[in-house]
């Protein structure tokens, strides 16, 4: 929001207030003194300067409207602050719901309702006349209160989503700049340690053919296993198993980054949760990369500890140094360029984090990040429970203000053994009906019975109570908390269409018409009572159709944008993986045609004898390896047609997933043939594609298996596949094959089942 918003509604609120008083006054001949003009304007001109910074000082303009407007309700006539008053206050309250945490919202509403109340009680006491101002009070907080809950949390709902594209959107380019990496390093590995190896042994053997003929055998068996060994290792590059990464986890990085600088002479105590891989952990590592390093220059020696805490809401990395030993030398001093500080501010922040440093008490250093967790979403700030303390202190002080006698202005005296008011009864039942409205997301049946009983109630509360206002108010506000269920009800009737659901809409407008015809009955009525009866039904039919028509409009265009977001992610990951794959096919071609076949030739020639070309062809193929590795890291110069992914992707997949905060296991067991029908390879992969692209956050589990002639894929965790659309498609790949497709209890089993055999012939 601009500046200008936030002045539109304190200038409207003004304008509201002066057309009520003293603008009414004036239509009516009647001219205000001026002092009551000027306590007015300062009322109005303070109300608006608070209103209009709103945003930033939330409670502080809660608090100021309220004082501004009670003492300027003391010397002023009936209505000179009324707009202000209840407006004006709802306004602020729903601020704080907005702009601070639920315990500063909930604690506010709650401290100004208890101060009103009891101001109110040591006024007049329990029988005050209706009393209905009260309650209508209370509801006009408690529904801006709750509306700035709910605004806060569909804004929260809507930066957690988008930060979750973002993150998407940037592993999507990262996934193939990592596999290829990964693959560089396998065949550097596989370069640098057993082609050079055999380049070595051959040598040395013909160098001493003639002092040593028993090294030339030995070096011919070390060439056959070291050949085989290259062929197994080479297998794996290209397809590495989807069960367990090759790559070492983040946590493994973060304990071998750590072992690396106690081998310096660091003193460096960890602990280091499990990580998934993706953007928070690279932050990660190098924030406690850098920490550690500035530890290792300005105070080397320290004692030093890394802690790193991965949970639901946020990641905690914490690096804290103790003062370096006496008399110990900081070779390091001056060798930094400044920024390191710098860098890891920027670090965090693009992982969606904060960071902190700084001087501890005890003389050394800290370093503490606060990145986001599983559940990707914007990462909030701690409350110490001092300032807790300090908020439910000042409440209460606040709260029990009006209690103090030297406070209480004036007094009424009470008929002994009066009634107690019908306001009392309102508030309670109405206290009732927004406990119901708490159980609703875990009892949905019995809050919202309990809520439809309580409808039944307010005739009684208003005969029992002497209630004399309009006869229709009360039943009014009893709808206000039906029709707040019934939204909440329709929204999750649009993402959960299960048969069955209980009809409530229908049960409430019988409930409420009786209870608005009791009413208007029992207070007595021109009307027949086929009328009173036909025009209640016909306003609760109207009040429920609307509720359950926008319930249903707010699940529409939730699922709309949970559909969009489910969309996009599955295209970026499909778009990661596809490029992943075919940088992996390239890598693979090209070992294919050059480095394998190398190998294959030295190890035909190292099982034939021939000592010497078999060093010639070790030569050849560690001259292949250097060149494709020269190729790699270009990347692909022609990108074209992009392969199609098969099951030996699915390690790509996985990770894809779990960078983008879902934790996704992939099992596959030795019965699974390496090489499948084409049909079925594709078939399997693309089913696998379709269940972790349907969206959700809980953990899933895929597993291959075969039997037979029938290859298995059972996935565990994927709730979302049993919507309609998501079915269809699964079902579509798999009748293609003369497949079948199952579910387990609860939908959240899904098992496949592709035939093998035949599928050749199909093909062909």
């Amino acid at each position: 929001m601009n500046r200008t918003d936030d002045r539109l509604l304190p200038v409207a609120l003004i304008c509201s207030q002066a057309a009520v008083w003293p603008g009414a006054a004036l239509l009516r001949g009647t001219v205000p003194p001026a002092s009551d003009l000027l306590v007015a304007a300062l009322v109005g001109g303070l109300t608006t300067a608070a209103l209009a910074l709103r945003r930033t000082r939330p409670v502080t303009t809660l608090v100021v409207i309220a004082a501004v407007c009670a003492l300027g309700a003391g010397p002023l006539p009936a209505g000179a602050v009324a707009v202000l008053g209840t407006a004006g206050v709802a306004l602020a309250l729903f601020s704080v719901a907005t702009e601070r945490d639920t315990y500063t919202a909930v604690l506010s509403v709650v401290t100004l309702a208890a101060w009103q109340s009891l101001h109110g009680l040591t006024l007049h006491g329990l029988s005050t006349p209706d009393g209905l101002d009260l309650v209508l009070t209370a509801l006009l907080y408690a529904a801006a209160c709750g509306s700035g809950l709910l605004v806060r949390r569909t804004r929260r709902a809507r930066q957690a989503a988008e930060h979750l594209l973002k993150r998407a959107e940037a592993e999507r380019h990262r996934l193939p700049e990592a596999e290829r990496r990964r693959m560089e390093r396998e065949l550097h590995d596989v370069s640098a340690h057993h082609l050079t190896a055999v380049v070595v042994t051959a040598g040395a053997a013909l160098g001493l053919r003639d002092r040593r003929p028993e090294l030339a055998a030995e070096a011919l068996e070390f060439a056959v296993e070291t050949g085989r060994e290259v062929t197994r290792a080479l297998g794996a590059v290209r397809a590495p198993a989807p069960a367990q990464e090759e790559l070492p986890s983040p946590d493994e990085r973060l304990r071998s980054l750590v072992a690396g600088f106690r081998s310096l002479g660091q003193q460096v105590d960890c602990e280091i949760d499990p990580l998934p891989d993706g953007t928070v952990a690279d932050a990660v590592y190098g924030i406690v990369r850098e920490a550690l390093t500035n530890v290792t220059r300005h105070a080397p020696g320290a004692h030093t500890t890394v802690l790193c805490r991965y949970g639901d809401t946020r990641t905690e990395v914490a690096v804290r140094s103790a003062a370096p030993p006496a008399g110990s030398p900081a070779h390091g001093t001056g060798l930094g360029s400044g920024r390191g500080q710098g860098f890891l501010r920027s670090r965090a922040k693009e992982a969606g984090g904060t960071l902190t440093s700084g001087p501890t008490a005890e003389g050394g250093w800290e370093v503490r990040a606060v990145l986001p967790g599983r559940n990707t979403g914007s990462v909030e700030r701690t409350v110490p429970r001092t300032y807790r303390l300090a908020q439910l202190t000042a409440a209460a002080g606040l709260a029990g203000q009006p209690l103090l006698p030297v406070l209480v202005i004036r007094s009424s005296e009470t008929t002994p053994g009066s009634q107690v008011s019908a306001g009392v009864l309102f508030a309670l039942l109405a206290a009732a009906q927004a406990m119901a409205l708490l159980w609703l997301a875990r009892a949905p049946r019995a809050a919202y019975g309990v809520l439809l009983g309580l409808v039944l109630l307010w005739p009684p509360a208003m005969e029992v109570g002497g209630y004399t206002g309009p006869v229709l108010l009360p039943p009014l506000l009893s709808v206000i908390a039906t029709c707040t269920a019934l939204v909440v009800k329709a929204a999750r009737g649009v993402a959960d269409p299960s048969p069955g659901r209980f009809p409530g809409a229908l049960v409430a407008v019988p409930v409420h018409a009786a209870a608005a015809a009791a009413a208007v009955l029992d207070r007595g009525t021109t009307l027949p009572v086929w009328a009173v009866g036909a025009s209640t039904a016909a306003g609760a039919a109207v009040a429920v159709g609307a509720a359950h028509w926008y319930g249903t409009l707010r699940g529409r265009h939730e699922a709309a944008g949970r559909s969009a977001r489910d969309e996009r992610l599955a295209t970026w990951t499909e778009e990661a993986v596809r490029e992943a794959w075919a940088e992996r096919r390239r890598i693979a071609t090209g070992l294919e045609t050059t480095v394998l076949a190398r190998t294959a030739d030295m190890i035909a020639e190292a099982e034939a004898g021939h000592l010497d070309a078999t060093a010639d062809r070790a030569r050849e193929a560690l001259a292949a390896m250097r060149a494709l590795l020269d190729t790699v890291g270009e990347g692909d110069p022609a990108p074209g047609l992009r392969p199609q992914p098969t099951l030996q992707a699915l390690d790509l997949l996985a990770h894809q997933c779990r960078a983008t905060g879902r934790d996704v296991e992939i099992r596959r067991t030795d019965r699974v043939p390496e090489r499948l029908p084409t049909a079925v390879d594709l078939a399997a992969y693309h089913a696998a594609e379709t269940l972790l692209a349907a969206g959700g956050t809980r953990p899933a589990l895929l597993e291959l298996d075969a039997d037979g002639d029938t290859l298995t894929l059972t996935a565990t965790g994927v709730t979302a596949a049993a919507e309609p659309a998501v079915r269809r498609r699964l079902e579509t790949r798999v009748k293609a094959l003369n497949g079948s497709l199952t579910t387990g209890p609860g939908g959240s089993t899904l098992r496949l089942r592709l035939p093998l055999s035949g599928v050749e012939e199909t093909e062909q």
